[in-house]
């Protein structure tokens, strides 16, 4: 698929056209400790932009020539399939259409920096191609809006990360009705629902193969 056209591919073979991407930080407690910091009292939201999107499947992933310390980050992506209207409430994972999983692929090294001089790190989760995403697994195929699901990431073979919803500080739909009432959901966009501990550097090389559950495996690798 050409990239440029920044669609959803689910497994049934429809597309979506990718809209903005929400990313949850510090939503699994132990990737907190293991980066010095605590779970917000709040939902910390930062966002993509969709040019960052890219299909994982045999992606070829790049790091900025800006960055020498890119990491991975292994988390489920939920998609939203319609308008969410600001009255949604408990009905709002009627506007889920599908899960799949993704990569907030992060330079640590220009993150760093900038939280040292209290400046935004966009640049350094948010660049061109930052978000590779897996095949998307439509709603339908769970047998719940809300299904339980364990995802994990392996490099060159050997486990680096292993996540569950059950591990989550907040829900999907909890993180769904903050988003929605803060900015708003729409058609075609999707939320980065956190990662769990176990994230590293990525080197020049490296395979990685994510996994949802038994639904979807998406290889990529690095240049």
């Amino acid at each position: 698929m050409n990239n440029a056209e920044r669609n959803f591919i689910f497994t049934n073979g429809t597309q979506l056209h990718v809209g903005t991407i929400y990313c949850i930080g510090r939503n699994y407690s132990a990737h907190a400790l293991e980066m010095g910091a605590e779970v917000p009292e709040k939902p910390l939201v930062f966002i993509k932009p969709p040019a960052a999107y890219m299909y994982g499947q045999n992606a070829i992933i790049q790091r900025p020539e800006y960055s020498k310390e890119m990491h991975h980050e292994a988390e489920l992506v939920v998609v939203i399939g319609e308008d969410v209207p600001h009255d949604a409430g408990d009905e709002i994972g009627n506007y889920i259409c599908g899960y799949g999983i993704g990569l907030d692929l992060t330079l640590r090294d220009v993150q760093s920096i900038a939280k040292q001089k209290g400046e935004p790190w966009s640049i350094s989760k948010s660049f061109k191609g930052s978000a590779p995403i897996s095949t998307i697994v439509p709603v339908s195929d769970f047998s719940t809006m809300y299904p339980q699901l364990t995802f994990s990431l392996s490099v060159n073979g050997i486990v680096k990360q292993v996540g569950n919803t059950d591990l989550m500080e907040r829900s999907i739909p909890s993180l769904l009705k903050y988003i929605s009432s803060v900015f708003s959901l729409r058609k075609g966009d999707c939320i980065f629902t956190g990662t769990p501990q176990g994230v590293g550097p990525l080197l020049s090389g490296d395979n990685i193969q994510a996994r949802l559950d038994s639904y979807i495996t998406m290889n990529c690798s690095v240049l």
